[in-house]
């Protein structure tokens, strides 16, 4: 079979090659991938800025239907259609395996970055790890389950009540799943970006976000006050992953306000306005991924039709055509690009 690999650390080394087609052991399960996400770590793997165990096979954002499963599988059975976490294993005994924290285990290994992923036809997944999609969930919709995972995993910080004024920074792919997961507990959103993320904020508008701003056109702060009688919004959630973002975050939020760090910044260490934290009293919290208790909830959004996952994908292209894909994303033209494989001629 055809995947897409990242053959070697650096910039670029993805070529599509052949590969063995593999086959699960007693605990796992093998899926026939159908479609599979690029996710931002999966663009930075390639440039070389996140580091993956090479040689590997990217992808941990699928859908698929199941070909084949161990004789210990009682999770799924062959012919249904699935999703899978991205945990393909983790020591088990740590204190954050116990909790079900596994997000968080030192020892966890990822589908798609340490283990073979989702940019080829087969994948082998955990049995654990395999969820099968309610009946309002298609392949693509499915294939998404994951960056949602992650954004309900970040809302899931917060005590957000119907009535609540949240600001979400960054029109990304995880800012606007986290915006529509906000929006479906009852909160008034508003969503931030930049003009060159007019693509990404005429999107949040298509999906009913409450107040889309460029605050290169308006005064964020303006909005906000008008919304929240100049006292800051309730809670905040900063998507980018930038420093200038994170610290206007801060002087939107209210005293006594929810912070929540979604987006990764580039650099470990950034000059953050900590009196703002200290003197408002906020209450600041990282949030990492996803684990297993996230999944079930996502789907459930996706399949009551309070989250519109699907609307996000713009652009779909196969496994070879990754420079297409690259320059969708890196454009801005893209918000998700999805990939598919390329089947076997013989």
């Amino acid at each position: 079979m055809k995947a897409l690999v990242k053959e070697k650390e650096g910039y670029g080394h993805l070529h599509v090659r052949e590969v063995l087609e593999p086959s699960p052991d007693d605990d796992q399960v093998k899926i026939k991938v159908k479609f599979a996400g690029v996710c931002g770590s999966d663009i930075h793997a390639y440039e070389g800025h996140y580091k993956v165990r090479t040689p590997v096979i990217l992808g941990h954002e699928f859908s698929g239907e199941v070909v084949e499963i161990g004789k210990n599988v009682t999770e799924c059975k062959v012919g249904d259609r699935v999703t899978s976490e991205t945990t393909f294993s983790i020591c088990g005994v740590c204190k954050y395996c116990q909790s079900g924290d596994y997000n968080l285990c030192n020892h966890r290994i990822g589908l798609g970055s340490k283990q073979d992923g989702g940019y080829t036809n087969y994948l082998i997944a955990k049995k654990e790890s395999v969820h099968v999609l309610p009946e309002n969930v298609d392949f693509e919709t499915a294939s998404l389950t994951e960056p949602l995972a992650c954004a309900f995993h970040a809302v899931e910080k917060a005590q957000i009540k119907a009535g609540d004024i949240v600001v979400v920074l960054g029109p990304g792919p995880i800012g606007l799943l986290t915006a529509q997961t906000v929006k479906a507990k009852g909160a008034t959103v508003i969503i931030t970006g930049l003009s060159h993320d007019k693509v990404r904020l005429n999107k949040a508008k298509e999906l009913g976000i409450d107040e889309v701003i460029d605050i290169e056109e308006t005064n964020i702060s303006d909005v906000v006050s008008q919304y929240t009688d100049e006292y800051g919004v309730d809670i905040l959630f900063e998507c980018t992953g930038a420093e200038p973002a994170a610290n206007m975050g801060l002087d939107l939020l209210k005293k006594k306000g929810q912070y929540v760090q979604v987006g990764i910044f580039p650099k470990s260490h950034i000059e953050l306005n900590v009196s703002a934290i200290i003197q408002k009293e906020i209450q600041f919290t990282g949030s990492r991924s996803q684990k297993s208790s996230d999944w079930k909830p996502s789907l459930m959004l996706m399949n009551e039709r309070n989250v519109n996952a699907k609307a996000l994908i713009t652009h779909q292209f196969d496994i070879s055509q990754w420079d297409e894909a690259y320059d969708a994303i890196k454009s801005g033209e893209g918000i998700k690009v999805s990939l598919t494989p390329v089947e076997d001629k013989g």
